[in-house]
């Protein structure tokens, strides 16, 4: 792959995360507007519920600790997996620059000349510069989803019972 290539696809992957990113702050407002809607609705229940027990939404009263922990819980599992990925491929990353680093020093160091050592060094640390950046781009990427995979269930369940409170 030409620079050039890996430029335009790296410049895809950019604008793909400004997306994401807007997506996740348009989920993330919803996500407060409708748990103020559901907030506000459950209240006015358990208000009804105090000044009439006999008439109290039990069913409701019941899914308002249950659902948080089911949708914690999902947002907390998709959190522990992207980590878990983010990680893997951190650490691999990392040995992968060790196997690159130990290329360069021989390359350093069997240097027929000191210009010969610079011009290894040199190429070397332009190298190292495009996979950091590339790395960075791809850790961006992977945290942008593990955002958007944590905010997925608390997202859908807040929204769900706004419009079902709201009839």
């Amino acid at each position: 792959m030409t620079t050039l290539d890996k430029t335009i696809r790296d410049g895809r992957r950019a604008a793909a995360n400004a997306g994401t990113a807007a997506t996740n702050a348009a989920n993330s407002g919803e996500m407060l507007r409708a748990a103020s809607d559901v907030i506000a609705a459950r209240m006015t229940l358990m208000a009804e519920g105090m000044a009439n027990p006999m008439k109290a939404d039990m069913r409701e009263m019941s899914l308002m600790g249950t659902e948080k922990m089911e949708a914690m819980s999902a947002s907390a599992t998709a959190v522990a997996a992207s980590l878990g990925d983010v990680a893997a491929r951190v650490s691999q990353s990392a040995m992968d620059e060790v196997g690159h680093a130990q290329k360069a020093a021989t390359a350093i160091a069997s240097a027929g000349t000191p210009q010969a050592a610079a011009a290894a060094h040199y190429s070397y640390a332009v190298a190292w510069w495009g996979r950091a950046a590339g790395q960075m781009l791809t850790l961006n990427t992977e945290l942008m989803k593990a955002q958007a995979d944590a905010l997925k269930p608390i997202h859908s369940v807040a929204v769900a019972n706004a419009k079902r409170l709201k009839k």
